[in-house]
């Protein structure tokens, strides 16, 4: 199993004189449980290098065992710190791919030629795209063959406008996840704030929230023994 886990290269929140990037929960705990399971992990950036990490996700009271776990793995820290650029990465080399979230994405992913071809790529090939809490909005330019947007008629989740208006956020960002999978088609589901909800629709796992990290991350590994 050859997985591709991209990340953001984004750092400023808006124009909030603030700082984001990925979200370290949705980051570690699907690292590990891919990584545990056997699967080879390459890890890419628009930038390469090493990600920001939204420094919020590294207080102590957004800690988990994966955070605490990825602190003391040497490396761990190692991979992350030298992620390959995005642009240089070929979707035939992978069986899957995972998003983390984190407000990142939302600037930088969303927008990338390479990250919108390299989803189309893996979808055309019958390969699965797993993405989560703000990840999905990286769905949010990616088409299949005839036009369509790849979430139209399926069954999605992502960061819940509920949840975005709680960390006082709706009107800093780009766009609001809910609101661009619905406005594309998409049958959007969610449940309480900051409660776990993976979905999946054929090839597309989302997660809602950090809390969904680790089982989109089982959905996928799921997925992927099943093509053993």
């Amino acid at each position: 199993m050859k997985v591709l886990i991209v990340l953001t290269s984004h750092a400023e929140l808006g124009n909030t004189g603030k700082k984001t990037g990925f979200w370290l929960e949705e980051f570690a705990a699907p690292y590990f449980a891919l990584r545990d399971a056997g699967a080879t992990l390459t890890l890419a950036s628009p930038k390469g290098g090493q990600p920001p990490l939204d420094p919020k996700s590294d207080e102590p009271s957004a800690q988990t065992d994966a955070t605490r776990r990825f602190a003391a793995d040497a490396d761990a820290r190692a991979a992350l710190a030298n992620t390959v650029r995005l642009a240089d990465v070929k979707a035939d080399d992978f069986d899957a791919v995972f998003y983390p979230g984190g407000h990142g994405p939302l600037w930088d992913l969303a927008e990338d030629p390479a990250s919108i071809a390299l989803i189309e790529r893996m979808i055309e090939a019958g390969k699965p795209v797993a993405a989560v809490c703000h990840a999905p909005g990286v769905l949010r330019h990616v088409k299949v063959a005839d036009g369509r947007p790849l979430v139209d008629g399926k069954s999605v989740t992502g960061f819940a406008n509920s949840e975005e208006a709680a960390v006082g956020l709706t009107d800093v960002v780009p766009f609001l996840v809910e609101d661009m999978l619905k406005t594309s088609g998409g049958r959007y589901t969610k449940a309480a704030d900051w409660q776990s909800h993976a979905v999946v629709d054929g090839l597309l796992i989302t997660g809602q929230n950090p809390a969904s990290s680790e089982p989109v991350a089982e959905a996928l590994l799921k997925q992927l023994r099943g093509r053993a």
